[in-house]
């Protein structure tokens, strides 16, 4: 056991699978391939096949099109995963580690450690049920043999990670393989199943949809994924880099719409063989053993279980992974991978021994919900960080999230909390409630671990937009205090010809006096001969309005003001910028009437364009008639 200094997780495996420059695209997404295929079968795992039997079971093809939102959601989570992984050369964990405090960080770590153990505890219980209704070996026995899967995986890590890839590909593959069979064999109904992607959800089928969808995205995948896509030897350039965000996408596109498949596969078949005969399964060996004389073959029956124990292996192999890459991320610690193995198997395998030892056979259903529950209760303390990390332009530059992605993001989480939550308190709840000694303790035990929960959530939530504040306002420009006084040689101020203009010349001699400047009468005439003639124009409007400015720059003078008149003809906007900028006036004094909305589309709002368009400063007089 050591601490290290290395800035990446799977230090033996990263960037050893090069990518091949000018080979053709077949040939390139194929190097690409891979680390979706590892995060795909957490979407496969025996915790899921109890709640999609549950479902299939008991609402018919209804619910098809919650594991359908869940997969799009999981495309989502998992693309910005490998995008972290790829962009920044770090993976989530130790993107956390190095955004929170230490205590923060410890805090996630442990968290995320008991999901990873819950999440064994499923594969465990799944393998051990394979083999029960394989080979008729004893749950317990089961369990325990479960230990010696360690061996398995120190050999193919040995052989590297394209030999791991290539052996979950084929698990997932046999698992696809099996449930191919029962789809054919179950003859599900067409029109059902296309009836089935239509949302609808009632009190009943509500829980249900909450577990599939808390059962589906795993939070320890996220934590895999950012790791996995490093294997690759990306280039550093901005194209290289695109160029594997975009083979990744595609990866995981591919990888999970596979396990969407399986999942659907299960729900379809349950829906397909129990739920047209009336018969609600709550169990996975219940589902085992009904097969047979339903479908009429047992190949059904054992199809059910190679594919249960394909399963549980292909899950243990990556939650392995998922943990090193856990314990290396957040705490910068390196154990052999051997002995990490058997930390976290037994203490996978002392909950299960224990509950089978005092329930029996039929405590592993309830074993299998414990499992998925804890890995709800840790779900959210994966996803807002992510998406924090992904949107931040300071550690992604240019590949940080759009807003649309962002948005779609925000909404996922949204949805993945809600439910999780709602889970989460349904069934503590029922367990409250069914209590019978020592009651008053586990509801304050259990408060006051939701109440720590909440409280890091809320921190994990809130102090990134403080931090983001906070390094705004670090790199605020400073300001020389040593400003030379302005000067204002000439003065332009805009008149319209109206009451108006009283207020507009008020404040005009005003600041004429204080710097000394003269003044520049400017009114621009636009009316429909100046607009067509220019200054040619002679008619009644523009003699009138010539003899008014006329008369203003006498009265200046004879205040002993410096003054003269500019006349413009046409657009007002655009002939007063272009007489402030020929003049080289250095103020522009212009009126505002305080138009809104209709107004201003129906007489214009000359100072709001005027002042986009002239560089020198605006000053705007609210002007009223009097």
């Amino acid at each position: 056991m050591n601490k290290t200094n290395d800035h990446v997780s799977l230090s033996e495996v990263h960037r050893s699978v090069q990518i091949p420059d000018k080979v053709s695209l077949f040939r390139r997404l194929f190097a690409f391939a891979g680390p979706a295929y590892l995060v795909s079968v957490g979407y496969m795992a025996p915790g899921n096949w109890a709640t999609d039997i549950e479902g299939g079971s008991r609402f018919g093809y209804q619910l098809i099109w919650v594991l359908l939102m869940s997969n799009l959601i999981a495309v989502l989570l998992q693309t910005l995963c490998a995008r972290l992984g790829i962009v920044t050369g770090r993976d989530l964990a130790r993107a956390c580690r190095e955004a929170y405090p230490r205590p923060v960080g410890i805090a996630l770590w442990i968290v995320c450690e008991i999901a990873i153990v819950a999440c064994d505890l499923a594969e465990v219980l799944g393998t051990a049920i394979a083999l029960n209704l394989l080979f008729g070996m004893p749950l317990m026995w089961g369990v325990v043999l479960t230990a010696a899967d360690v061996m398995l995986l120190l050999y193919f890590q040995h052989l590297g990670i394209r030999k791991v890839e290539a052996f979950i590909l084929t698990l997932v593959m046999t698992i696809g393989a099996c449930f191919f069979i029962e789809m054919i064999l179950s003859k599900p109904e067409v029109s059902g199943i296309l009836t089935g992607f239509v949302p609808r959800l009632n009190k009943e089928s509500l829980y249900v949809a909450i577990g599939i969808l808390g059962a589906t995205v795993m939070p320890h995948n996220l934590y895999l994924h950012s790791a996995l896509v490093q294997t690759r030897a990306v280039g550093q350039t901005k194209a290289h880099i695109k160029q594997a965000c975009k083979y990744n996408l595609i990866d995981s596109v591919i990888a999970l719409n596979a396990a969407f498949f399986v999942n659907a596969a299960i729900l379809i078949l349950a829906a397909a063989t129990f739920y047209r005969n009336g018969i609600e399964v709550t169990e996975i060996q219940q589902a085992h053993e009904l097969l047979t004389p339903l479908l009429g073959t047992a190949a059904a029956s054992a199809a059910f279980a190679i594919a249960l124990l394909a399963s549980g292996q292909s899950s243990t192999l990556t939650g392995t992974l998922a943990g090193q890459v856990v314990m290396e991320g957040f705490v910068n610690l390196k154990i052999r991978p051997w002995l990490r193995r058997i930390i976290t198997r037994s203490l996978a395998i002392v909950p299960a021994v224990v509950t089978l030892a005092i329930m029996g056979d039929a405590g592993t259903y309830q074993l299998l919900i414990l499992s998925q529950v804890v890995l709800s209760m840790q779900l959210p303390f994966a996803i807002i960080p992510l998406i924090h990390f992904t949107s931040d332009r300071a550690k992604m530059g240019e590949f940080a999230n759009k807003t649309w992605v962002k948005a779609l993001a925000w909404i996922s989480a949204i949805v993945i909390v809600a439910l999780n939550v709602r889970l989460v308190t349904s069934i503590l709840s029922e367990w409250v409630a069914s209590s019978e000694g020592g009651v008053m303790w586990y509801h304050m035990l259990v408060f006051a671990a939701v109440v720590a929960l909440a409280l890091l959530l809320l921190y994990v939530l809130v102090i990134p937009y403080i931090r983001k504040q906070k390094r705004r306002l670090e790199h605020a420009p400073e300001l020389s205090l040593e400003i030379p006084a302005r000067e204002y040689k000439r003065i332009a101020v805009a008149l319209e010809v109206s009451r108006y203009d009283e207020q507009l010349l008020k404040e005009t001699i005003s600041l004429s006096r204080l710097y000394g400047s003269e003044v520049l009468l400017v009114h621009v005439a636009d009316g429909m001969g100046p607009r067509l003639w220019k200054e040619e124009s002679e008619d009644h409007e523009v003699v009138g309005d010539e003899a008014y400015m006329r008369r203003l720059e006498r009265n200046l003078q004879e205040l002993g003001l410096p003054a003269r008149m500019v006349m413009g003809y046409g657009n007002p906007p655009d002939e007063i910028v272009r007489i402030v900028e020929e003049e080289k006036a250095d103020l522009l004094v212009m009126g505002t009437h305080g138009h809104r909305m209709i107004q201003d589309i129906l007489f214009g709002a000359t100072a709001t364009r005027v002042r986009h368009k002239v560089k020198v400063p605006v000053f705007l007089v609210r002007a009223e008639q009097g």
